[in-house]
């Protein structure tokens, strides 16, 4: 994809903006810092003057919204809900698969393995699922000898038409790949995801991830809670053109809003 200047990004793409906060509708394509080869948002921004710090980070090829701070005091606050899991974090996922149950639980660690891919800790066919609890799982005896990072994912599943799913995901734990590597396990990867679909990466496919929804507590707003949304652009639905109208999309959203996070 072109870079856009921060000039457009910032004239298309900000969600919330403050004194002491910026929220981005990042586009897809685009990493928000510590891209070796490439620019990133945190780049451009220091290109043109402005300095921000990511309170989190969404993978390149995801899309939505991404949370700055604009001082390091403000960082350390919005750094310490992340890692205390208070913010309310949901993404909007397309597979090219279906048969998942209305909602379920994806408890299944991580581990990194060769040149750096994220990979759950254990042999495929140890993954069990019970179909009691809709959760998949791994029993501690089948994890494999290395280090791994606990890591849950709960879905609820908004809409099917026996080819594509539409879920709404929230990951308790915010680990690398996390959402992508968890679905992709259990059999229903992200379409487009060119971690497991070669064939979309080389034709440049964009990958159905989109981080739709944050709320974080704003103690420089005497403590309110702060909800922000990102509605996914019309390209994130394209492959399920034939299959829903804008109504029909519409009403996903305002159901997928009213779902209860997951205690």
């Amino acid at each position: 994809m072109t870079v856009p200047s921060w000039r457009e990004v910032r004239a298309t793409s900000v969600l919330l903006e403050d004194d002491k906060v910026l929220v981005l509708d990042k586009p897809a394509g685009i990493s928000v810092m510590g891209e070796r080869h490439g620019t990133d948002l945190v780049e451009l921004a220091e290109e043109a003057g402005e300095q921000l710090f990511p309170a989190h980070r969404v993978d390149k090829v995801t899309s939505g919204a991404v949370l700055f701070a604009k001082d390091v005091a403000t960082h350390g606050g919005l750094t310490r809900q992340f890692n205390k899991r208070t913010v309310d974090k949901a993404y909007l996922v397309v597979t090219a698969t279906a048969g998942l149950p209305d909602r379920g639980t994806v408890e299944l660690p991580l581990s990194v393995g060769r040149k750096n891919r994220v990979r759950i800790a254990a042999a495929r066919e140890a993954i069990r699922f019970d179909e009691a609890a809709d959760r998949w799982w791994v029993a501690e005896g089948d994890l494999l000898d290395v280090k791994n990072y606990p890591s849950t994912t709960h879905f609820r599943t908004l809409w099917s038409d026996g080819r594509h799913s539409v879920l709404v995901a929230r990951p308790v734990t915010g680990r690398r790949h996390q959402i992508r590597v968890h679905l992709a396990w259990i059999g229903h990867p992200i379409l487009g995801d060119p971690l497991f679909d070669k064939a979309a990466a080389a034709a440049g496919l964009r990958t159905h991830l989109h981080s739709w929804r944050l709320g974080f507590d704003a103690s420089w707003r005497d403590g309110s809670r702060v909800d922000v949304v990102a509605g996914p652009d019309d390209g994130f639905w394209g492959p399920l053109a034939g299959a829903l109208t804008a109504e029909d999309v519409a009403r996903l959203l305002r159901e997928g809003a009213t779902l209860p996070r997951p205690a």
